[in-house]
């Protein structure tokens, strides 16, 4: 690949191209073990060997990342006053790295990051529908009837009701008792519950699972994302580490049906 010897480094980590130009100045960077100090040489990504302060940089077009998310960190690129999940990628070659959609500041788990703009409009196009998967606990006790709505889609304030959902109740778990003026007992004490179930969405609508769950009743304490499309969660990820795709994971999302 023949890119212009700014943009290669720029895009390798080295800064803006401005500061590249810097770096060429001061004599810091070499093609084939040849210094050189003009930006817009072509080099191939491929043949050549650049060097800078003599270290070999090495150069990837793309980079794909799988994220377990932490609570607490936002899903965007930059930002600048909090923490976002690129910040949280250490050992990237890339800094045009951003999250393939997004997750609330406080749902974790399943986040792919990359700077493929041609992957991640195929995974976010309205049309593809790709099916996400999220475990989720909420206030209450869920029931067939909420398993129906979801089915038949929910008014959610938006123009349209959302799509077919598919909600699987996992259990549904009493809670410690509290106290309260409609006491179920003699004792003046009421039970309460949460339910831990499982929800696959195949749209990506604004805080569209908090949305859904609030329009029945019920408000969502936990949210975790299991997978998007064929790609899941290694629940070997502690929250906030991530890995590199594997080559079985990465060929999956690149083939013509990724659902």
């Amino acid at each position: 690949m023949l890119i212009r010897l700014d943009k290669f480094l720029a895009d390798t980590g080295y800064g803006t191209r401005s500061t590249v130009k810097q770096l060429l100045k001061k004599s810091a960077v070499t093609v084939d073990g040849v210094q050189v100090k003009k930006a817009d040489i072509k080099i191939d990504t491929e043949k050549n060997v650049i060097s800078v302060n003599g270290k070999t940089v090495q150069y990837e077009e793309y980079e794909y990342y799988m994220m377990n998310k932490p609570a607490g960190v936002i899903s965007a690129a930059t930002d600048e006053r909090e923490k976002t999940v690129v910040d949280l990628i250490s050992d990237k070659k890339r800094r045009d790295l951003f999250p393939v959609g997004r997750l609330d500041r406080d749902t974790v788990g399943l986040l792919l990051l990359t700077n493929d703009g041609n992957l991640a409009r195929r995974l976010l196009a309205p049309g593809k529908h790709v099916d996400k998967v999220y475990r989720v606990k909420v206030t209450g006790r869920l029931d067939e009837e909420d398993v129906k709505a979801f089915r038949e889609g929910i008014d959610i304030g938006d123009e349209k009701l959302t799509m077919p959902a598919d909600l699987r109740i996992i259990s549904v778990n009493e809670c410690p008792l509290i106290s309260g003026d409609n006491s179920e007992d003699d004792n003046g004490w009421i039970k309460t519950y949460n339910t831990d179930a499982e929800v696959t969405l195949r749209e990506g609508r604004f805080h569209q699972v908090k949305r859904m769950f609030s329009e029945r009743g019920h408000m969502v304490v936990y949210l975790k994302r299991l997978s998007m499309g064929k790609l899941k969660l290694d629940e070997g990820l502690e929250e906030g580490q991530y890995r590199r795709l594997t080559e079985e994971e990465l060929k999956s999302l690149t083939e013509k049906r990724i659902i």
